[in-house]
């Protein structure tokens, strides 16, 4: 099986993982995972990572890394990571094609997980 990337980052989501990381004590990237809650079922996290947990898929994003948790890289696979500045908000954004719906206020999501055949086949 050949070595692939759970997700992409765009430049813009590189660029704000490298200003994060550079702001904060000890920090050598962040953690993107999934979590039961939210009225659509699941939320994405996002979090400093200080030291890479055991299992952690480990990404390279600029200088820095993002780590994928392993519960999470099922729901995760083929997704891109975007970071992105509106009138109203500023935040990651993932497009993630195990998503098949989002609440009104776009803070959870429902996903599905990918297939395991998925992970041999990429």
């Amino acid at each position: 099986m050949s070595r692939f990337a759970v997700i992409t980052l765009t430049d813009a989501a590189i660029s704000r993982v490298d200003e994060i990381v550079a702001n904060a004590d000890d920090a050598k990237g962040i953690r993107i995972g999934v979590k039961n809650g939210g009225c659509a079922g699941m939320e994405y996290t996002v979090d400093l990572v200080t030291a890479p947990e055991a299992g952690d898929d480990a990404i390279p994003a600029g200088d820095n890394t993002v780590f994928i948790a392993p519960q999470a890289v099922l729901f995760l696979l083929g997704t891109q990571m975007d970071f992105e500045v509106t009138k109203l908000r500023s935040g990651f954004v993932f497009n993630n094609p195990n998503q098949t719906s989002a609440c009104g206020c776009g803070e959870s999501v429902t996903l599905i997980a990918a297939s395991p055949d998925a992970l041999e086949d990429a």
